[in-house]
């Protein structure tokens, strides 16, 4: 019997979760150390694997390190609300709770720092543009 690949696959938002949860188990084995060793795991944790590359408002957005050969785009985040849109052209791939009136607020985000967040995606992943 073969394995379905697809289905082997995790989706991003349940290798956000599966991360986050890593993070956490992390992060309660830290605690014992005092604040300074939480607030390092969090920096590592975030840095390495979902680089912060823009906060505007209530908004963070970055990229996901493990996807450097899918096309340029950005990950928007606001409490536990999350999007993506591709960055050339831009436009929404996915959308994990936003109503439309924020997402179109998120996409104008987007558009006004497209160049900056293009170069940081070919910068992080080495990429030319």
């Amino acid at each position: 019997m073969t394995a379905n690949k697809s289905s082997d696959r995790m989706s991003g938002q349940h290798i956000r979760l599966e991360l986050e949860r890593l993070h956490r188990a992390a992060h309660s084995v830290l605690s014992s150390f005092g604040p300074e060793k939480r607030c390092a795991c969090r920096a590592v944790w975030k840095d390495r694997l979902m680089p912060t590359v823009l906060r505007v408002g209530p908004y963070a957005f970055y990229f996901y390190s493990h996807e450097p050969h899918e096309p340029a785009h950005v990950h928007a985040d606001r409490d536990d609300r999350s999007a993506k849109f591709w960055l050339d052209p831009i436009g929404l791939a996915r959308n994990f709770g936003f109503r439309a009136h924020e997402l179109r607020a998120v996409q104008r985000i987007i558009e006004d720092n497209r160049d900056f967040l293009l170069s940081s995606w070919h910068g992080h992943f080495g990429t030319q543009r």
